[in-house]
């Protein structure tokens, strides 16, 4: 500081920015150049073929069948885990009633937050092996061994184009509502009591309490999870990989832009054709982002 403030400040953030720039910006740097080549991964000179690629991917079925795909998980993946998260953190936090004067939870609220919780701490990977095994065509399965207990057939819940992708679905929200209950909970657990108990003394039910009281003062915060449950909407990558029949399969439907990215680099050797459809992935979670915080803007509540 003898030299003064910008000195100072230069010299702890000169480490992070380069680092940012070498790890981050540098890869979607290159990641734009080989978009507009042919490179296969084995030249060191790839041939420039400018918007080539991105016109292929206007004529290319398989990439519209992933965006499709995408566009049912931005709807499906945030309304079911936004709408489960939000009905276990309410009655973790308030949905046992008043007492003593004071909001509490259901009994045992602390327990089911660790286990609501637990499915966040398991890598991708292993949630995707655990559901290979429940969704298990034969008798071998937890779901088909109990739809056999009870002399029902067994269901091809990876197999059948009609329900593989919401078998998916299910999957994901299984893995992502725990977190999200955590962060309603620190949302509600922030709200004053107070506004609580005075709705109670005008007679406010728990559904009244939950849509007029709780869901106005959560607001920002299910902005933020709409967003972060939207960018994971544009991944299932790992998912997809683990658990679908042919990776991506029964025929593409399951098939995400990470997975035919993934197909098209290190199955086909195709690196600038899978890098165009990475820049597009990354443009459609940036515009979903912007328009998204840009939709779902309003007016802060001061408590």
């Amino acid at each position: 500081m003898r030299h003064g403030r910008y000195p100072f400040i230069v010299g702890f953030l000169a480490a992070p920015v380069a680092i940012y720039v070498t790890f981050v910006l540098g890869p979607y740097a290159q990641a734009f150049y080989l978009a507009t080549t042919n490179w296969r991964g084995v030249s060191a000179n790839p041939e420039f073929i400018g918007l080539e690629n991105f016109t292929r991917l206007l004529d290319d079925d398989v990439f519209w069948k992933a965006i499709r795909h995408h566009g049912l998980l931005l709807l499906a993946l945030p309304l079911l885990t936004i709408a489960l998260a939000l009905f276990f953190a309410f009655l973790l936090n308030v949905g046992g009633g008043s007492r003593g004067g004071v909001m509490t939870g259901v009994w045992g609220s602390r327990f089911y937050r660790v286990v609501f919780f637990f499915p966040q701490v398991l890598a991708v990977v292993i949630v995707g092996v655990i559901f290979s095994r429940v969704y298990a065509p034969d008798d071998s399965g937890l779901l088909n061994g109990a739809l056999g207990a009870v002399g029902i057939d067994p269901v091809l819940f990876m197999a059948d184009p009609d329900i593989a992708l919401w078998s998916i679905i299910a999957v994901l929200v299984w893995q992502a509502v725990g977190f999200y209950v955590v962060l309603f909970s620190a949302g509600m657990s922030s709200v004053p009591k107070d506004i609580y108990e005075a709705a109670i003394i005008d007679g406010a039910g728990r559904a009244a309490m939950f849509f007029r009281v709780t869901l106005p003062l959560l607001w920002d915060t299910l902005q933020v999870a709409w967003v972060y449950l939207g960018i994971a909407a544009f991944d299932a990558f790992a998912i997809v990989q683990v658990l679908s029949v042919d990776q991506g399969g029964p025929d593409g439907a399951t098939t995400v832009l990470g997975m035919e990215i993934y197909r098209n680099a290190f199955s086909y050797s195709q690196f600038g054709y899978a890098s165009a459809m990475g820049v597009a992935l990354f443009f459609l979670t940036i515009t979903f982002a912007a328009l998204t915080l840009r939709v779902s803007k309003r007016d802060t509540i001061e408590l």
